[in-house]
């Protein structure tokens, strides 16, 4: 097996800056998914990695081979296509065994590789079939099984499971998760969908207009974004911000929105004061860490307005207008409240963001 690195990758397409000097690294046998909006940059990494696009600048590595000047087919890399671009006028054996044939590799180890694939993936049915006679899950996993047979040292898979309707997704989710883990093959994996990201990846590389923002486990861009882009990108309902500046009253370290004001940990002030390039901040608070009341309490003395309900059966999803802020929280099935109701709101001051509002970082 081997690791993928990344050094200092700069890709243009003439004026246009779509990968601009990015470094990070796959580890041997890691799950790292590519994440980001369409246009970030992060399928131009993906070509370049697997020597589909030529790098302006920077250095890749498979393993210790620098492999800039190798051809795609040297870099024992194989690619998973959101098209899956199979083959239509030959059967399914024949698509996974393709790659083989092209090797010249002897027919009884083909037949045998092929169909220790098709068992892997539960496809061994479906060998004699034609690909317009495969659902989309059957050609997902068609073109997974050409990827597997070849034993490569990296898997690269750009966006798999776009084409799949929603149920079909998140049980290939688990599947491909189960079959990397299986196989132990570093792979690197594409998409704009956080949610694949945070469910498949042992760490997210998280890229916007052709930089990477944060690189780290799922659980500490969650919990740890190091920026606005980051904190708005991952979550769903995605992060309430809220314009605000920093204060101090009578020795208390305050949160002014202008609606309201939040008192905050004396740590959470200390950090304002040496970080902030001014008083001027962005708050950041995700709807599952806001609390909402039908009755005004000492802890819950921000006031909103009902403004739209979104059952989701499990939980509601309630649009609260604060001031001029629209803000969602997520509430129990069973707490029941109309559009125009009053609530007000506590924010769980232990798990707020606070950003710097000229730099977009996080201080918080």
């Amino acid at each position: 097996m081997a690791s993928v690195r990344i050094i200092n990758l700069t890709k243009r397409f003439g004026d246009v800056v779509a990968v601009n000097n990015v470094s990070l690294e796959a580890k041997d046998q890691e799950f790292l998914v590519l994440l980001g909006p369409s246009g970030c940059g992060k399928t131009t990494t993906l070509r370049c990695v697997a020597g589909l696009e030529t790098p302006d600048e920077g250095e890749l590595y498979i393993g210790d081979t620098l492999v800039n000047d190798l051809a795609p087919r040297d870099r024992d890399v194989a690619m998973v296509f959101q098209s899956y671009a199979l083959y239509p006028h030959m059967k399914v054996f024949d698509n996974i065994a393709f790659p083989l044939k092209m090797r010249k590799v002897p027919k009884d180890e083909i037949r045998e590789r092929v169909k220790r694939t098709a068992d892997l993936l539960k496809i061994t049915h479906l060998l004699d079939r034609k690909p317009k006679q495969l659902s989309g899950g059957e050609a997902q996993r068609t073109a997974l099984g050409r990827a597997i047979v070849r034993e490569p040292k990296v898997f690269l898979m750009d966006e798999p499971l776009s084409n799949l309707d929603a149920k079909l997704r998140i049980y290939m989710r688990a599947e491909l998760k189960r079959l990397q883990k299986e196989l132990k093959i570093t792979t690197v994996y594409v998409t704009h969908d956080q949610v694949e990201a945070m469910t498949m990846a042992d760490r997210i590389a998280i890229m916007n207009y052709g930089l990477l923002q944060q690189l780290a486990t799922p659980d500490n861009v969650y919990y740890h974004p190091q920026s606005l882009f980051v904190a708005g990108f991952i979550g769903s309902p995605p992060t309430n911000f809220i314009d605000c500046t920093f204060t101090e009253k009578n020795g208390e370290c305050l949160i002014d929105a202008a609606v309201f004001t939040l008192p905050v940990p004396g740590k959470i002030g200390d950090a304002i004061k040496q970080q902030a390039t001014s008083s001027e901040l962005i708050l950041g608070v995700r709807p599952e860490d806001i609390l909402v009341h039908k009755k005004r309490i000492p802890a819950a003395n921000i006031e909103g307005e009902v403004y739209v309900l979104e059952p989701l059966g499990s939980e509601i999803i309630l649009d609260l207008k604060v001031g001029e802020n629209l803000i969602k929280a997520k509430t129990p099935p069973d707490f029941r409240v109309d559009t125009g109701d009053r609530v007000w709101l506590s924010f769980d001051t232990n798990k707020i963001h606070v950003f710097d509002k000229k730099t977009e970082k996080a201080i918080v």
